[in-house]
């Protein structure tokens, strides 16, 4: 039985006990102090020596935390994992701390946070409740806690953040007391999300009829199938919203035994767990979260927040899976993902998307290596009548964005809150409504506040509105979904509660009462108004436009290749039948004032330090191609190659400034030589393998052939674009004096010829004119490397993606 204690004093002691002997230990502060990390540290750090799983969470708010506090964890616990919530303004009070071992679980929750007072003398008040291994209350504090930690409003501290927060720490504490930190403040509803999860009725049946794909699931099957034949491991399958990704992906699974499906969202779990069972109604299944714990079925359904945790993991064998799904993630998850799926072997792994913007969405991309196998755009969906037609209104909102707080990739939400809940707002999107609107409306807000303030004001008017959030119960939720079906509510207001996993189809009316943040998100919810329905001709969509950040930028979901005309207008994107665009006059004047003056490479350069500051570690050439928010491509068209834009970015150190003096026309002759074929790629990267002493030295092309031959092989998508021609074919079996012929007659003729004397090859013999000193000898094979990969990379991703 459960025994509960009270702590009134001294909880430090407790801490050092069971963090001397649990495998698990997460904590979470809403803030840290120097004092409090200086006497926790030492039993930290003899855990995490042992190989314990450390996560700790805190807060940025109010500016309270002490960066110096931050920086000691960082280096003094290189194994733990921290992560800060910015709050961005909204108050963050939890103290929590939970440990397992393997004989027992414990958590405390109370008042103390991590500073010296609080845990050794002040007055504070803790619960200590003991507990079994697998007890629910450890569990379910667990997942909460894993909810927030993977938050998208948390960040990975590390010291390119600590920095960055150390500027606002000081900004604040000059401008505001430390004393008055604590003064009271209006509170702000929770906005992380749901908390009422849907659980799936383990005695459910399905009817047995057998399903077959729908013309756009079987487009993406054959491009998936043929993904699979090329040899390639993992795939990105991007579909609209609308058409069928998870049952793609149960279709998909049918040459598979046993099948896991990851997803950040309960409601995804288990509306995944019930398209499998209508697909395969004779095959098992179950869901891994902070609720169920089914893990021997052949398609398993688990909660990212569950199965991150190294107890859960580890309950899994490597090589438990065949196929693995990952569902659409968000972005502060990126690098759990990564250690999850590092820790698996499964011969397959499916990457699915509804948002066809690669550069806003590069975490599911990079997670495939950037394999797209197939895209459908929304836009292509429509013309083929798989989704609905829509009509859209861009209309003038007259806020004044410009002086609001940007950060991580969003608004501050106290400073938006103060224009947005103003009557003279709410009446201007009333108004709009009103004038285009249909029958049944989803209305999406920045905010739970937002959303009350703004369905309140509806019903002042004479309006059937309601605001939905995460927080409400689910009876209230599917019977509002009932309601707006069957004609009772004329809109709901929500936050993100129907980005994905909820679908009303008859939703006739979409109204954008929020800036665009993410064109991630903003594309999910136009896919909220597009299924097709009895009754249904169209969808609305109402867009009050004003001079927030991405409002130019938001117009690239409306087309394939992500261009925008030179001058965006009503006849920018209509296609009639399909889609028609209407513009105020005035938005149009602001979108044309709005036009991007920022230089593309100061974007570069600005896309450089935001995905540093996101990895806490310079990124390397090809991680900049997968994971940047800016086309690599331009690193080559305006500075050459990518030492040269770290060179503008101030990055280099004075050796690496000597090494690019010395070889800045070598880099850039490797960033910039012609491929058609991998053949030059694959012959540096023969020479690379030689190592950083010997990588620039001659080399023939009997000695390069094994090597070259052998990786074009090893891969059949490799094989099938070099290797496909006749001259090709005839070197699938290896001989060495055809292949060396190949090497001599095609990337060591070609490469000197156009190398304009930096390559020669003479008498059978291919040399680099590069003389290497041996200061340089590191850090020139590091850079040629990573151009290497990163040309390799783009190489074959071009050549084998498919529309």
């Amino acid at each position: 039985m459960t025994r509960l204690r009270l702590l009134t004093r001294n909880l430090l002691e407790d801490l050092k006990k069971l963090t001397a002997e649990a495998d698990t230990i997460y904590w979470m502060t809403a803030f840290l102090m120097e004092s409090g990390v200086k006497e926790v540290l030492p039993v930290l750090k003899e855990a995490s020596m042992r190989g314990a799983e450390i996560k700790i969470l805190t807060g940025d708010y109010l500016s309270i935390t002490q960066p110096d506090a931050l920086a000691l964890l960082f280096e003094e616990l290189p194994g733990a994992e921290l992560r800060m919530i910015e709050s961005g303004g909204t108050s963050f009070h939890p103290k929590a701390y939970l440990f397992k071992s393997a004989e027992r679980a414990t958590v405390i929750i109370g008042s103390s946070n991590l500073s010296k007072s609080a845990l050794t003398s002040g007055i504070e008040w803790n619960l200590y409740a003991p507990s079994t291994v697998d007890d629910e209350i450890f569990e379910t504090a667990a997942d909460e806690f894993m909810k927030l930690f993977l938050s998208p409003n948390t960040v990975l501290v590390h010291l390119e953040q600590i920095e960055k927060y150390r500027q606002r720490y000081e900004d604040m504490n000059r401008s505001l007391p430390f004393s008055a930190a604590f003064d009271p403040k209006t509170e702000i509803e929770m906005t992380f999300g749901a908390t009422e999860q849907q659980i799936a009725d383990p005695n459910e049946t399905y009817a047995s009829a057998v399903l077959e794909p729908r013309p756009a699931q079987q487009l993406a099957l054959d491009a998936l199938h043929d993904t699979v034949s090329a040899g390639y491991e993992k795939a990105l399958a991007v579909l609209a919203t609308g058409l069928g990704k998870t049952y793609l992906a149960a279709f998909f699974a049918e040459n598979y035994q046993r099948v896991l499906f990851i997803a950040h969202r309960e409601e995804l779990l288990t509306q995944a767990q019930q398209s499998f069972a209508q697909v395969f109604p004779d095959r098992t299944s179950g869901i891994y979260n902070g609720h169920q714990k089914v893990n021997d079925t052949d398609f398993v359904f688990a909660s990212i927040q569950t199965l991150a945790r190294n107890y859960h993991l580890q309950k899994f064998s490597p090589t438990a899976f065949d196929l693995i799904v990952v569902d659409e993630f968000h972005h502060a998850a990126a690098a759990t993902y990564e250690r999850v799926l590092n820790y698996f072997k499964p011969k397959f792994l499916l990457g699915l998307t509804a948002t066809p913007d690669r550069l806003d969405n590069k975490d599911v991309y990079s997670l495939c290596d950037g394999n797209e196998a197939i895209s459908i755009h929304f836009l292509d969906a429509i013309r083929k009548n798989w989704l609905s037609p829509f009509i859209y209104h861009g209309v003038l909102d007259e806020t004044d964005y410009s002086q609001l707080k940007w950060r991580n990739n969003r608004y501050d939400e106290e400073e938006l809150l103060r224009l947005q809940l103003r009557e003279s707002y709410a009446e201007a999107v009333l108004n709009a409504w009103k004038e285009h609107k249909q029958s049944r409306t989803i209305g999406f807000c920045s905010s739970i506040r937002q959303a009350v303030f703004l369905s309140d004001y509806f019903k002042e008017a004479g309006y059937r509105s309601l605001a939905l959030h995460g927080t409400i119960d689910r009876h209230t939720r599917t019977t509002a979904k009932e309601k707006l079906e069957s004609g009772e509510l004329d809109i709901i207001f929500t936050v993100d509660l129907f980005n994905e996993g909820i679908d009303i189809p008859s939703v006739d009316t979409l109204l954008f009462a929020r800036p665009t943040e993410s064109l991630t998100v903003f594309t999910q919810q136009i896919g909220r108004g597009l299924r097709i329905a009895d009754g249904k001709s169209h969808c609305v969509i109402i867009d009050l436009i004003g001079n927030y950040r991405n409002a130019r930028k938001k117009y690239q979901v409306f087309t394939e290749d992500h261009e925008l005309p030179a001058r965006i207008s009503s006849d920018s994107f209509t296609e009639p039948d399909f889609f028609e665009f209407h513009f105020d006059t005035a938005v149009i004047n602001l979108l044309e004032a709005m036009k991007q003056n920022e230089p593309i490479q100061q974007r570069l350069i600005n896309a450089y330090f935001e995905l540093k500051e996101e990895l806490g570690r310079r990124p390397t050439y090809l991680e900049f191609h997968l994971k940047g928010k800016v086309d690599s491509k331009a690193i080559q068209q305006k500075f050459g190659t990518y030492p040269v834009m770290l060179e503008h970015a101030g990055e280099l150190s004075e050796l690496e400034k000597d090494v690019l003096a010395a070889h800045r026309d070598w880099l850039i002759e490797v960033n910039r030589t012609g491929m058609t074929k991998s053949y030059k790629m694959v012959l540096l990267k023969y020479m690379l393998s030689r190592g950083a002493r010997d990588w620039y030295k001659p080399v023939t092309p009997s000695e390069a052939a094994p090597f070259f031959h052998a990786y074009l092989m090893e891969k059949p998508y490799r094989r099938d674009a070099d290797l496909a021609d006749k001259r090709g074919q005839a070197l699938r079996v290896y001989d060495e004096d055809k292949v060396a012929k190949l090497i001599r007659d095609m990337p060591m003729t070609k490469w000197s010829g156009s190398s304009k004397g930096k390559i020669l090859f003479e008498d059978g013999v291919f040399v680099l004119q590069i003389d290497v000193i041996e200061q340089h000898e590191e850090i020139s094979f590091e850079w040629i490397e990573g151009i290497c990969e990163y040309r390799l990379g783009w190489y074959f991703e071009r050549r084998n993606t498919k529309k």
